[in-house]
């Protein structure tokens, strides 16, 4: 398990084990996500449409458009 520390100015060095299986390198950008106790990081996409592309494949099955639409009426 690989460790952080915040130095006086309040800054942490991301190890390298994270760094590798992020992909980043200096001067990328890194988004952090807080959930409760726990914190992410992510990598910044550089397009966000490129990433989240396909996100919600297959959350509905193939007759739910129908089903809300006449839900309307």
């Amino acid at each position: 398990m690989a460790e952080a520390k915040i130095s006086s100015k309040n800054q942490i060095v991301v190890p390298k084990e994270a760094r590798e299986r992020l992909r980043v390198k200096p001067g990328d950008t890194l988004l952090v996500i807080l959930q409760g106790k726990s914190v992410y990081l992510y990598p910044k996409p550089k397009n966000f449409e490129k990433a989240i592309r396909g996100l919600g494949k297959g959350l509905y099955g193939p007759d739910y458009l129908k089903k809300e639409r006449e839900s309307w009426d």
